[in-house]
């Protein structure tokens, strides 16, 4: 293995404990002071369901879970609703696209019960300012976790 990229994999399990030794957060409680730039986990008890990455976290977790939040804004949610609906196979034709799906009124439910859900999960952040680090460490968490939500497919 190249020895620049293993200093970066060696050097991501330690802020994995750090996220992992968090005490889980609501969103609706959510401290003053919150770092910016940082990797975050939604879980429910003690299932952990969705790693992600962000540059700026609180405006990133409205979009997760606001009401208004669209398609693009609230992935996981839209994830979810997938799920709820049967609806799994993403498709890459106007039928059956995420704006189509997102008009349809079941699906359009499904879509708000989901963001209402993401609104009442657990949340744990770790601060990671370097983009790289930052991608490493969500796919690190992903993947020790097996978070289901997670999708690193391309579109």
């Amino acid at each position: 293995m190249h020895e620049q990229f293993k200093h970066y994999v060696e050097s991501l399990h330690p802020s994995f404990e750090q996220l992992m030794q968090m005490v889980p957060i609501k969103l609706t409680v959510l401290p003053r002071r919150l770092p910016e730039k940082c990797v975050y986990l939604f879980s429910e008890g003690d299932q952990t369901l969705y790693v992600g990455r962000t540059r700026r976290l609180r405006q990133r977790l409205r979009q997760h879970c606001n009401a208004g939040s669209l398609h693009n804004q609230a992935v996981f949610a839209f994830r979810i609703a997938r799920e709820m609906t049967g609806r799994l196979t993403a498709t890459y034709s106007v039928k059956g696209s995420r704006i189509a799906l997102s008009a349809e009124a079941q699906f359009a439910e499904a879509f708000t019960q989901a963001k209402a859900r993401v609104r009442n999960m657990d949340l744990r952040f770790v601060e990671e300012t370097d983009p790289l680090r930052q991608a490493l460490l969500e796919i690190y968490a992903s993947v020790v976790l097996g978070t289901k939500y997670n999708d690193f497919d391309t579109h």
